[in-house]
């Protein structure tokens, strides 16, 4: 005789759902642990812990979402501060001054630095970048995220040796061109990682691209 698994009860109910309509005094009858404690519980009341359960969980992923939503409407409400404020830039020394002060005072970013490339000007923003770290700025399809080790443009801030323990950079494009890039850090080895959203960096590096070509240009 073919012994009876658990796995075959299991298929037996699923194809059968009316077994218990047809058997409902088993219900009252069948037992099991309590899924927090030593006790056993009748199976009806199994079933309302695991639906109190499931809508528990259902809670705390709503409160996630509008907690994610929340932060993104504060993080779109900076990002429109910023372009208001470029829009009124007059020269590249005012595009300079409020990016750095935008992403250093209303995005808390400790560590902020812009290189510029293809326009003529003064300041540590228009020094040499090597032809590697253009290549790969240039070679981005969105922003980088993650450990700042390996990057040339940690050499931009003005910090410590191993202060800045995770980066981004932003490459700022105007049409088909790299005009220069953005590089933001942190001593936060979390505060930009690989997998993170680019959506509102990438609008920031637009906006910058926009208001440095404009201003520059002549």
């Amino acid at each position: 005789m073919k012994q009876l698994t658990s796995d075959m009860v299991a298929q037996y109910l699923q194809d059968n759902p009316q077994f218990f309509e047809q058997h409902q005094e088993m219900l009252a009858q069948v037992s099991l642990p309590h899924p927090h404690g030593g006790r056993t519980i009748s199976l009806s009341e199994r079933q309302v812990l695991t639906l109190r359960e499931k809508n528990r969980a259902l809670e705390n992923r709503l409160a996630e979402l509008i907690r994610f939503g929340e932060e993104n409407d504060a993080i779109g409400e900076r990002v429109h501060r910023l372009s208001i404020a470029l829009i009124k830039a007059a020269d590249w020394a005012n595009v300079l001054r409020i990016t750095q002060r935008h992403l250093t005072e209303d995005f808390e970013v400790p560590h902020v630095a812009l290189r510029i490339w293809g326009f003529p000007g003064e300041g540590p923003q228009f020094a040499q970048t090597d032809a590697a770290t253009r290549e790969a700025l240039t070679a981005l399809t969105h922003p980088y995220c993650g450990a700042a080790d390996k990057h040339r443009s940690i050499e931009w801030f003005d910090a410590e040796p191993g202060a800045v323990r995770s980066l981004c950079e932003i490459p700022l494009r105007r049409g088909a061109d790299v005009i220069g890039a953005i590089a933001l850090g942190a001593e936060d080895s979390e505060r930009f990682y690989s997998g993170m959203g680019t959506l509102f960096l990438s609008q920031i590096g637009n906006l910058v691209a926009a208001a440095a070509a404009r201003t520059l240009a002549g």
